[in-house]
């Protein structure tokens, strides 16, 4: 297994393999999102000169440190720490570890969003006849495949899916780091007003429409580029215009009126 980077979370290319049974099949991810910030620098606000930030020892003087002087401790008492290296992390790691390993097959649905993290594109790396048929059976029993495997120095719950005739990874959050759902008081059905629940239902449907992902976009990030662009052109940065709507406070008049307008859309 071949990592770059020691952070999961950070892009990286993974090259190992699935199991499942006895099947072996050799395989790569790569990383299937790229995010789109605009980066900042920060500046000394009179002289806009960049600002670093050194790594320095507390008990060595404040004496700055380079990569090369940086080990990863553990403290298992007060200031008292162990050293491991990238080498002590790879000796606790089994076979298993160093592989995906497909533990059950699950339906989709069964899997709520708020467990998945990042996603993949998983490719076969040799063993091409054992990649597509476990692609094919799993899209013939509209399975997805629930494995394990230690990314870095972090073992990783991960789902295995197909979707349009590819087979893809999302690493997931184990249940233990999901956080408790603050307790919310829900006003009970029949205790709503029935012409306001039709009306909420109307709207939802007003608004219902398939899912097209290409139809959204990051407005904000577009508008953030013209700014910079105005900012370099020594441009004062123009306010985007936007149509005034009229607060409306009584639930039941906001309904109608959104109905209105999405009706006329």
């Amino acid at each position: 297994m071949n990592f770059f980077g020691n952070n999961f979370r950070m892009p990286f290319s993974y090259k190992g393999a699935i199991t499942f049974g006895l099947v072996y099949i050799p395989v790569t991810l790569t990383v299937a999102v790229r995010e789109n910030d605009i980066g900042f620098n920060m500046l000394e606000k009179k002289t806009l000169s960049r600002i670093k930030y050194k790594k320095t020892c507390v008990d060595c003087g404040g004496r700055e440190l380079s990569a090369g002087d940086i080990v990863k401790g553990y403290q298992y008492e007060k200031d008292r720490y162990i050293v491991f290296t990238d080498e002590d992390f790879e000796k606790i790691k089994s076979k298993k570890d160093s592989n995906i390993t497909i533990t059950a097959f699950v339906d989709m649905h069964e899997v709520d969003p708020i467990y998945f993290d990042r996603a993949f594109y998983v490719a076969p790396a040799g063993g091409e006849r054992a990649y597509a048929l476990l692609l094919r059976a799993m899209e013939q029993e509209g399975r997805a495949a629930v494995a394990k495997t230690v990314l870095g120095t972090r073992e990783t719950l991960v789902v295995l899916r197909v979707r349009d005739g590819r087979m893809l990874a999302n690493t997931l959050y184990f249940h233990d780091e999901i956080q408790t759902a603050p307790y919310i008081q829900v006003v009970e059905s029949d205790k709503l007003d029935k012409t306001e629940l039709s009306l909420a239902v109307s709207l939802i449907g007003n608004l219902s429409a398939k899912f097209e992902p290409d139809k959204y976009h990051d407005e904000y990030n577009e508008r953030l580029r013209a700014a910079i662009d105005q900012k370099v052109a020594g441009l004062e940065i123009e306010t985007p215009r936007e149509r005034e709507t009229a607060k409306i406070i009584n639930i039941m008049d906001a309904l109608k009126k959104s109905l209105e307008i999405t009706s006329a859309n």
